[in-house]
Protein backbone atom coordinates (compact mmCIF):
# COMPACT_ATOMS: atom_id res chain seq x y z
CA UNK A 1 0.00 0.00 0.00
CA UNK A 2 1.24 3.15 -1.09
CA UNK A 3 1.59 5.94 1.73
CA UNK A 4 -0.49 9.28 1.20
CA UNK A 5 2.34 11.34 0.95
CA UNK A 6 4.10 9.72 -2.03
CA UNK A 7 0.48 9.59 -3.85
CA UNK A 8 0.89 13.25 -3.97
CA UNK A 9 4.11 13.33 -4.45
CA UNK A 10 2.84 11.20 -7.43
CA UNK A 11 0.81 13.46 -8.62
CA UNK A 12 3.28 16.79 -8.57
CA UNK A 13 5.90 14.57 -10.34
CA UNK A 14 3.66 13.93 -13.31
CA UNK A 15 2.85 17.29 -13.66
CA UNK A 16 6.34 18.35 -13.54
CA UNK A 17 6.21 20.36 -10.20
CA UNK A 18 9.30 18.45 -8.25
CA UNK A 19 12.13 19.94 -8.40
CA UNK A 20 15.51 19.52 -6.87
CA UNK A 21 16.74 17.75 -3.74
CA UNK A 22 12.71 16.24 -3.83
CA UNK A 23 12.75 15.13 -7.29
CA UNK A 24 16.16 13.19 -6.69
CA UNK A 25 14.71 11.80 -3.78
CA UNK A 26 11.00 10.51 -5.46
CA UNK A 27 13.06 9.20 -8.38
CA UNK A 28 15.20 6.82 -6.08
CA UNK A 29 11.93 5.94 -4.26
CA UNK A 30 10.52 5.48 -8.24
CA UNK A 31 12.97 2.66 -8.96
CA UNK A 32 12.83 0.77 -5.96
CA UNK A 33 8.95 0.61 -5.82
CA UNK A 34 7.06 -1.13 -8.37
CA UNK A 35 3.45 0.00 -6.82
CA UNK A 36 4.88 3.14 -7.08
CA UNK A 37 5.96 2.76 -10.60
CA UNK A 38 2.96 1.24 -11.42
CA UNK A 39 0.97 4.63 -10.08
CA UNK A 40 3.02 7.12 -11.96
CA UNK A 41 2.18 5.18 -14.86
CA UNK A 42 -1.36 4.90 -14.61
CA UNK A 43 -1.61 8.90 -13.79
CA UNK A 44 0.47 9.81 -16.42
CA UNK A 45 -2.07 7.49 -19.07
CA UNK A 46 -4.81 9.13 -17.12
CA UNK A 47 -3.48 12.96 -17.99
CA UNK A 48 -2.96 11.74 -21.78
CA UNK A 49 -6.59 10.56 -21.76
CA UNK A 50 -8.09 13.61 -19.97
CA UNK A 51 -5.77 15.80 -22.84
CA UNK A 52 -8.48 14.04 -25.72
CA UNK A 53 -11.60 15.05 -23.66
CA UNK A 54 -11.01 18.76 -23.95
CA UNK A 55 -13.61 20.93 -26.39
CA UNK A 56 -12.27 21.79 -29.53
CA UNK A 57 -11.03 25.83 -28.98
CA UNK A 58 -12.18 28.34 -31.97
CA UNK A 59 -9.75 30.66 -33.08
CA UNK A 60 -10.17 34.19 -32.96
CA UNK A 61 -11.17 36.26 -36.38
CA UNK A 62 -7.63 37.22 -36.38
CA UNK A 63 -6.12 34.11 -36.29
CA UNK A 64 -8.65 32.69 -38.95
CA UNK A 65 -7.84 35.32 -41.37
CA UNK A 66 -3.89 34.60 -41.14
CA UNK A 67 -4.56 30.70 -41.40
CA UNK A 68 -6.76 31.67 -44.79
CA UNK A 69 -4.24 34.27 -46.19
CA UNK A 70 -1.55 31.53 -45.03
CA UNK A 71 -3.47 28.85 -47.32
CA UNK A 72 -3.90 31.13 -50.07
CA UNK A 73 0.18 31.18 -50.29
CA UNK A 74 0.40 28.31 -49.98
CA UNK A 75 -1.96 27.33 -52.73
CA UNK A 76 -0.66 29.42 -55.35
CA UNK A 77 2.95 28.02 -54.08
CA UNK A 78 1.27 24.60 -55.03
CA UNK A 79 0.54 25.60 -58.45
CA UNK A 80 4.16 26.88 -58.78
CA UNK A 81 5.93 23.94 -57.65
CA UNK A 82 3.82 20.80 -57.06
CA UNK A 83 4.81 20.28 -53.35
CA UNK A 84 2.42 20.80 -50.69
CA UNK A 85 3.88 22.31 -47.46
CA UNK A 86 2.80 21.17 -43.90
CA UNK A 87 2.98 23.47 -41.04
CA UNK A 88 1.55 23.21 -37.06
CA UNK A 89 -1.44 24.83 -36.66
CA UNK A 90 -0.26 27.51 -34.44
CA UNK A 91 -3.23 26.76 -31.76
CA UNK A 92 -2.58 23.06 -31.43
CA UNK A 93 -0.06 23.70 -28.76
CA UNK A 94 -2.31 26.17 -26.60
CA UNK A 95 -5.46 23.61 -27.34
CA UNK A 96 -2.66 20.66 -26.03
CA UNK A 97 -1.76 23.09 -22.71
CA UNK A 98 -5.65 23.32 -22.26
CA UNK A 99 -5.82 19.84 -22.02
CA UNK A 100 -3.20 19.35 -19.89
CA UNK A 101 -4.49 21.89 -17.56
CA UNK A 102 -8.21 20.67 -17.36
CA UNK A 103 -6.32 17.12 -16.47
CA UNK A 104 -4.39 18.55 -13.98
CA UNK A 105 -7.12 20.00 -12.46
CA UNK A 106 -8.88 16.35 -12.88
CA UNK A 107 -6.85 14.64 -10.89
CA UNK A 108 -6.12 17.35 -8.39
CA UNK A 109 -10.00 17.39 -7.38
CA UNK A 110 -9.99 13.75 -7.82
CA UNK A 111 -7.02 13.69 -5.26
CA UNK A 112 -8.39 16.26 -2.62
CA UNK A 113 -11.78 14.94 -2.60
CA UNK A 114 -10.69 11.39 -1.59
CA UNK A 115 -8.52 12.78 1.09
CA UNK A 116 -11.23 14.97 2.49
CA UNK A 117 -13.86 11.86 2.27
CA UNK A 118 -10.53 9.78 4.40
CA UNK A 119 -10.34 12.46 7.03
CA UNK A 120 -14.22 12.30 7.30
CA UNK A 121 -14.64 8.39 8.03
CA UNK A 122 -11.48 8.62 10.19
CA UNK A 123 -13.55 11.77 12.22
CA UNK A 124 -16.42 9.48 12.90
CA UNK A 125 -14.55 6.43 13.93
CA UNK A 126 -12.83 8.32 16.46
CA UNK A 127 -15.76 9.96 17.15
CA UNK A 128 -17.74 6.59 17.43
CA UNK A 129 -15.10 4.94 19.55
CA UNK A 130 -15.14 7.88 22.02
CA UNK A 131 -18.51 7.63 22.62
CA UNK A 132 -18.31 4.15 23.12
CA UNK A 133 -15.42 4.81 25.78
CA UNK A 134 -18.35 7.07 27.89
CA UNK A 135 -20.95 4.83 27.75
CA UNK A 136 -18.61 1.90 28.84
CA UNK A 137 -17.07 4.48 31.54
CA UNK A 138 -20.70 5.38 32.31
CA UNK A 139 -21.87 1.62 33.07
CA UNK A 140 -18.79 1.17 35.36
CA UNK A 141 -19.40 3.96 37.63
CA UNK A 142 -23.16 3.15 38.36
CA UNK A 143 -21.83 -0.21 38.79
CA UNK A 144 -19.77 1.02 41.20
CA UNK A 145 -22.11 3.29 42.92
CA UNK A 146 -24.59 0.76 43.23
CA UNK A 147 -22.25 -1.82 44.52
CA UNK A 148 -21.02 1.11 47.39
CA UNK A 149 -24.67 1.35 48.48
CA UNK A 150 -25.26 -2.03 49.10
CA UNK A 151 -21.98 -2.43 51.22
CA UNK A 152 -22.96 0.25 52.98
CA UNK A 153 -26.37 -0.82 53.64
CA UNK A 154 -25.11 -4.34 54.65
CA UNK A 155 -22.87 -2.60 57.07
CA UNK A 156 -25.48 -0.20 58.57
CA UNK A 157 -27.64 -3.67 59.08
CA UNK A 158 -24.99 -5.61 60.84
CA UNK A 159 -24.19 -2.83 62.85
CA UNK A 160 -28.49 -2.87 63.70
CA UNK A 161 -27.64 -6.10 64.69
CA UNK A 162 -24.80 -5.69 67.01
CA UNK A 163 -26.52 -3.28 68.76
CA UNK A 164 -30.04 -5.27 69.02
CA UNK A 165 -28.35 -7.78 70.15
CA UNK A 166 -26.18 -5.95 72.88
CA UNK A 167 -29.69 -4.49 73.80
CA UNK A 168 -31.62 -8.30 74.59
CA UNK A 169 -33.20 -10.88 72.35
CA UNK A 170 -33.44 -10.10 68.65
CA UNK A 171 -36.35 -12.15 68.23
CA UNK A 172 -38.04 -9.48 70.07
CA UNK A 173 -38.03 -7.16 67.16
CA UNK A 174 -39.31 -6.77 63.79
CA UNK A 175 -36.56 -5.71 61.32
CA UNK A 176 -37.96 -5.09 57.91
CA UNK A 177 -36.03 -3.40 54.50
CA UNK A 178 -38.13 -0.95 52.31
CA UNK A 179 -37.28 -1.38 48.67
CA UNK A 180 -38.35 1.81 46.93
CA UNK A 181 -41.08 1.98 44.09
CA UNK A 182 -39.92 5.18 42.41
CA UNK A 183 -39.09 5.05 38.60
CA UNK A 184 -36.69 7.84 39.01
CA UNK A 185 -34.87 6.47 42.19
CA UNK A 186 -34.80 2.93 41.86
CA UNK A 187 -31.91 3.14 44.44
CA UNK A 188 -33.59 4.57 47.38
CA UNK A 189 -33.33 1.83 50.12
CA UNK A 190 -34.77 1.73 54.32
CA UNK A 191 -34.74 -0.11 57.08
CA UNK A 192 -37.17 -0.21 59.71
CA UNK A 193 -36.50 -1.62 63.06
CA UNK A 194 -39.75 -1.82 65.66
CA UNK A 195 -39.68 -2.95 69.28
CA UNK A 196 -43.04 -4.29 70.39
CA UNK A 197 -41.59 -3.81 74.22
CA UNK A 198 -41.57 -0.21 73.98
CA UNK A 199 -44.18 0.30 71.04
CA UNK A 200 -41.40 2.56 69.19
CA UNK A 201 -38.98 2.04 66.20
CA UNK A 202 -36.36 3.28 63.91
CA UNK A 203 -36.17 4.18 60.62
CA UNK A 204 -33.04 4.82 58.47
CA UNK A 205 -33.26 5.86 54.52
CA UNK A 206 -30.89 6.69 52.25
CA UNK A 207 -31.23 7.88 48.42
CA UNK A 208 -34.74 9.37 48.69
CA UNK A 209 -35.41 12.13 46.37
CA UNK A 210 -35.64 16.03 48.42
CA UNK A 211 -38.81 17.31 48.69
CA UNK A 212 -40.93 20.37 48.11
CA UNK A 213 -41.81 22.86 50.75
CA UNK A 214 -45.43 22.08 51.06
CA UNK A 215 -44.76 18.08 50.77
CA UNK A 216 -43.69 15.48 53.79
CA UNK A 217 -42.86 11.63 53.70
CA UNK A 218 -44.98 9.85 56.22
CA UNK A 219 -44.65 6.19 57.56
CA UNK A 220 -47.35 3.80 57.85
CA UNK A 221 -47.56 0.36 59.49
CA UNK A 222 -49.51 -2.04 58.55
CA UNK A 223 -50.93 -3.92 61.10
CA UNK A 224 -54.09 -6.76 60.36
CA UNK A 225 -56.14 -5.81 63.86
CA UNK A 226 -57.04 -2.54 61.67
CA UNK A 227 -58.49 -1.89 58.80
CA UNK A 228 -56.43 1.34 57.33
CA UNK A 229 -52.30 1.28 57.99
CA UNK A 230 -51.79 3.14 61.54
CA UNK A 231 -49.64 6.72 60.84
CA UNK A 232 -46.02 6.31 61.74
CA UNK A 233 -45.30 10.11 61.85
CA UNK A 234 -43.73 12.33 59.07
CA UNK A 235 -39.77 13.33 58.36
CA UNK A 236 -37.84 14.73 55.72
CA UNK A 237 -34.50 13.99 54.17
CA UNK A 238 -31.22 15.68 53.67
CA UNK A 239 -31.37 17.61 50.39
CA UNK A 240 -28.28 16.85 49.21
CA UNK A 241 -27.66 13.03 50.26
CA UNK A 242 -31.57 11.68 50.32
CA UNK A 243 -30.51 10.36 53.84
CA UNK A 244 -33.17 10.41 57.18
CA UNK A 245 -32.76 8.39 60.76
CA UNK A 246 -35.92 8.88 62.38
CA UNK A 247 -37.39 7.17 65.91
CA UNK A 248 -41.07 6.82 65.54
CA UNK A 249 -43.98 5.76 67.54
CA UNK A 250 -47.11 4.20 66.14
CA UNK A 251 -50.49 6.81 66.78
CA UNK A 252 -52.18 3.44 67.85
CA UNK A 253 -51.40 0.49 69.57
CA UNK A 254 -49.72 -2.30 67.83
CA UNK A 255 -49.72 -5.65 67.88
CA UNK A 256 -48.20 -7.33 65.18
CA UNK A 257 -46.47 -5.14 62.15
CA UNK A 258 -47.26 -7.27 58.75
CA UNK A 259 -45.54 -4.46 56.31
CA UNK A 260 -43.71 -1.03 56.88
CA UNK A 261 -44.78 1.64 54.19
CA UNK A 262 -43.50 5.29 53.43
CA UNK A 263 -45.73 7.48 51.16
CA UNK A 264 -45.61 11.23 49.97
CA UNK A 265 -48.04 13.23 51.22
CA UNK A 266 -49.19 16.99 51.92
CA UNK A 267 -47.16 18.68 54.81
CA UNK A 268 -47.82 18.11 58.48
CA UNK A 269 -49.17 14.53 56.97
CA UNK A 270 -52.50 13.30 56.55
CA UNK A 271 -55.36 10.65 58.79
CA UNK A 272 -55.10 8.09 55.74
CA UNK A 273 -52.84 7.63 53.09
CA UNK A 274 -53.63 9.87 50.04
CA UNK A 275 -50.29 10.13 47.96
CA UNK A 276 -48.19 7.52 45.88
CA UNK A 277 -46.17 4.82 47.93
CA UNK A 278 -42.20 5.25 47.75
CA UNK A 279 -40.84 2.82 49.67
CA UNK A 280 -42.22 -0.62 50.97
CA UNK A 281 -41.49 -3.61 52.73
CA UNK A 282 -42.48 -6.66 51.38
Amino acid sequence: MIDESFEELASLYVLGLLEGAELAAFEQKLARDPALAQLVRELRESSAQLAFTAADAAPSPELRARLLDRLDTAAAWRKQSNVLPFRTPVWLPWAAAASFAIACAWLGQLYLGSRFESATLRDQQALAEFELRSARNQLEAERLIAGHQLSAMTEQLAALDRQLKSEGDLAKFKISTLASLLGNSPQALAVAVWSPAKQEGVLTVEKLPALADDKDYQLWLVDPQYAIPVDGGVFRVDPSTGVAHVTFKANRPIHSVAKFAVSLERKGGVPKAEGPMVLLSQ
